[in-house]
């Protein structure tokens, strides 16, 4: 059958801004090695990082693409989000997602197609995270990055560290009797581990019980719309409190990047995605198979969860 028009317009667009993302992407995983992204000769040594990262996110992305079509319901190919990673923020995207063209017309479907993605996710995330803990180089790759590291007695722990998750620590510490792990303020510097720490943060992300995240559609269809309003609402006041606790160390004239972003997190969710879910018309429950498949993705969702996301030292008074 032959592609139409609109729809090789639509092919375009979608290879486009894929291939805008490899390119911040890859310009992301130069910066983090501390190299010039500017110059040419680099862009290869960002490959690792940007090929991994849109291989998860593809998976993610792709996981729900599948999971939609199976159930007859028409979704597009994922969308790349590029974003530069010296104009708005250092992993150089903005993440991937897919426009369902129809509504959702039972539970089951919706929580297919909730579930599918941060499954796929998270499982080339774990790859990923494996891949980085097997092959990790020993201190000397550190010290070729901060050759300064040399003449200190031990390596600092300042500047932009990224927050723990259960899962990732319980890594670190498998890997770490075994291997030199870097600290979390070093972890960037490894495209593997970098790529999996994201992949952990991304699913975590897409698996909060609110609206019409993954994790929305799993509570939602699990739970229905009434204890879905109650939970979705709990969560909320939880991320307003976790960013205001962080706020104190102001009182003394001091300011951390940590928890502050979930306040920004939680505007995001109110104002953008907002707090309820759509009704769905079915009341057919769920399978015990399914129920029981959304529970382990809500421990899934603790797992990976970092309640400090990204610490900073203060900034100067």
């Amino acid at each position: 059958m032959p592609i139409n028009k609109k729809e090789l317009l639509t092919y375009i667009v979608h290879l486009l801004f894929l291939l805008m993302t490899f390119f911040t992407t890859t310009i992301a995983g130069v910066q983090w090695l501390n190299k010039d992204p500017f110059e040419l000769s680099n862009f290869y040594l960002g490959l690792p990082y940007s090929i991994s990262i849109l291989l998860m996110l593809g998976a993610h992305e792709m996981g729900h693409y599948f999971a939609a079509r199976y159930h007859g319901i028409s979704a597009t190919l994922p969308y790349f989000i590029p974003a530069p990673p010296f104009l708005i923020n250092p992993f150089g995207t903005m993440g991937a997602i897919i426009r369902i063209r129809s509504g959702w017309n039972s539970k089951k479907n919706l929580f297919d197609i909730g579930i599918s993605g941060p499954i796929a996710g998270l499982i080339v995330s774990i790859i990923i995270l494996l891949i980085g803990f097997i092959t990790l180089p020993p201190k000397e790759y550190l010290f070729s990055i901060h050759p300064e590291y040399k003449l200190l007695a031990s390596i600092p722990t300042n500047g932009l560290t990224f927050g723990s998750s259960l899962l990732f620590s319980g890594l670190v510490k498998l890997f770490g009797s075994s291997h030199f792990v870097p600290p979390m303020n070093e972890i960037y510097h490894y495209p593997f581990l970098c790529v999996g720490w994201f992949g952990l943060f991304v699913t975590a992300l897409n698996l909060m019980p609110v609206g019409q995240l993954d994790g929305g559609h799993i509570i939602y269809a699990m739970t229905g719309q009434r204890r879905h309003r109650i939970i979705a609402r709990i969560f909320f006041a939880f991320l307003i409190i976790s960013g205001i606790l962080s706020l104190i160390p102001l009182i003394k004239g001091e300011l951390y990047l940590a928890s502050t972003g979930w306040l920004v997190w939680a505007a995001i969710l109110y104002f953008l995605v907002k707090l309820d879910h759509p009704q769905v018309i079915d009341t057919e429950p769920l399978s015990p198979n399914r129920k029981l498949l959304g529970w382990i993705m809500i421990f899934v969702f603790i797992l990976t969860f970092p309640p400090i996301p990204f610490i900073d030292f203060p900034l100067p008074h």
